[in-house]
């Protein structure tokens, strides 16, 4: 496997964020090597390397002649085991700077799928390599797949205090570029969207974008994670950086390509 020290080894490549990013990596002159389940041939200066992060195989020829390791792949469980295997496999390498993507209140919300992501942010901070995290806000097309789902039910659910501030995919992917091109900074400021919005504002947004109506019904979220819902535990109110596009303006832009 060739490659040249410029190169950046991209985990989640083909996704959201990651399908975001690699094309302005390679407009930066990066040539950019993203890891997926699947091997295919190389295109436009990418190329593809079957790896599975999770069970660990394939990581360490993946990261060979690697400087800048961008994690980007996450799911609902998991990301601290895969963030562990990258990481031996990175320092092993000689990777000089490791970035990650995170998700704000990780550190705050009890809820499994977040204290996945924290330990995953201490695994890289406890790696030895130089590192740089960002925390971002729930993608607007997240939201977009929360609310359309449950706007299937007959009455929308809308927790009591649950509010949001969601962020457009395309502004962290420009930030997480800079960030990637850049020099290690550790835990850098939040980014989130422009916008707070309760459940109950982001559904009446969907509907009315939809021309659909549907009958609110509060509803409380119980326990730790309700408590930390409703103290605003998931937002970064101050000394975040703002995303520019809002979720007015994502579901405008999404209701006219649906048409």
């Amino acid at each position: 496997m060739t490659s040249t020290p410029s190169t950046i080894l991209v985990t989640g490549g083909t996704g959201t964020l990651g399908s975001l990013v690699v094309p302005l990596l390679r407009e930066a002159g990066r040539d950019v090597r993203v890891l997926s389940r699947h091997a295919r041939g190389a295109a436009d200066g990418v190329e593809y390397v079957a790896v599975d992060l999770l069970k660990g195989e394939g990581i360490e020829a993946a990261s060979a002649g690697v400087d800048t390791v961008l994690h980007l792949a996450g799911g609902p469980k998991g990301d601290d085991i895969a963030t562990r295997n990258l990481v031996r496999a990175a320092r092993s390498a000689g990777v000089r700077h490791l970035v990650y993507i995170s998700v704000i209140g990780a550190d705050r919300v009890p809820l499994a799928w977040l204290r996945s992501k924290l330990d995953a942010e201490r695994a890289i901070a406890e790696s030895g390599v130089p590192w740089t995290t960002l925390r971002a806000a729930q993608f607007h097309e997240l939201t977009l797949k929360t609310v359309r789902t449950m706007a299937k039910m007959p009455v929308f659910p809308v927790p009591g205090g649950l509010r949001l501030q969601p962020v457009d995919a395309r502004d962290v992917a420009a930030r997480i570029a800079e960030l990637a091109l850049g020099s290690p900074a550790g835990l850098v400021p939040d980014l989130a969207g422009p916008k707070v919005y309760g459940l109950g504002d982001l559904a009446r947004g969907y509907l009315k974008a939809h021309g659909k109506r549907r009958p609110m019904m509060p509803v409380r979220i119980p326990g730790k994670a309700g408590r930390a819902y409703r103290a605003g535990d998931n937002l970064t109110l101050d000394g975040a950086e703002i995303g520019k596009r809002t979720w007015e303006d994502f579901l405008a832009e999404r209701v006219g390509q649906a048409h």
